[in-house]
């Protein structure tokens, strides 16, 4: 197809293809003049995946790159690819290394993953932004002086691995691996609100249940 047909396929503009072809997020099509190029399925899938990452990832668009070419590193299994993608995401603060909250909430967090038997999250740690995300939680949870002791984390953490079993039947959904990369980010960032307002819906059942 032209540029003109991949941008009416794609829902993106033929300006912004062009942008994505010179900074390096899409590859070049094949070339059929010294003008006119040809683009095909390939390149209508990797549309998707930019503005997964891009669009609803709000990801700048140099980490952007950085992440396409880690989906092509042979090196990588699916895994690691699918973790480039959404480490890669905004996340939250940072935890202050000079706090000392901060330090027993690694120590909190370590205990967590431990008592439910995340392996790859303990062996991970700093590497990881969530991790580094969850450790600047507990310690605002606990310099504010609110429960956030193992025992009141444990039923997040075992809703959470339920709830990634869905995620990932939801990723699993797409055949080809470059969809289901899209797919992560993509989930990710829309199912995160769906989870924020079934939760408080729920508080206000479970409130309504017990002092209504």
């Amino acid at each position: 197809m032209k540029l003109a047909e991949l941008s009416e396929r794609s829902g993106v503009s033929a300006a912004t293809i062009k942008y994505y072809l010179r900074e390096g997020l899409l590859p070049p099509g094949r070339r059929i003049s010294a003008t006119k190029a040809a683009y095909g399925e390939e390149h209508l899938r990797r549309l998707r995946l930019v503005r997964a990452l891009i669009q609803v990832g709000r990801m700048p668009v140099a980490t952007a790159r950085e992440v396409l070419a880690a989906l092509g590193d042979d090196a990588l299994d699916h895994h690691r690819r699918l973790g480039a993608a959404v480490w890669a995401l905004p996340h939250g603060p940072e935890p202050e290394e000079d706090d000392p909250a901060a330090v027993t909430a690694r120590g909190t967090v370590a205990e967590l993953l431990e008592r439910v038997g995340w392996d790859f999250g303990r062996e991970a740690g700093d590497e990881s932004p969530a991790y580094r995300m969850l450790v600047a939680a507990v310690a605002a949870l606990r310099r504010l002086g609110y429960p956030c002791d193992t025992a009141h984390l444990l039923p997040y953490a075992r809703s959470a691995a339920q709830l990634s079993v869905a995620d990932l039947d939801l990723v699993e959904e797409y055949e080809r691996r470059e969809e289901q990369v899209e797919a992560a980010v993509a989930l990710t960032v829309l199912y995160e609100p769906v989870l924020l307002s079934l939760r408080r819906m729920a508080e206000a059942e479970e409130s309504h249940r017990r002092f209504g």
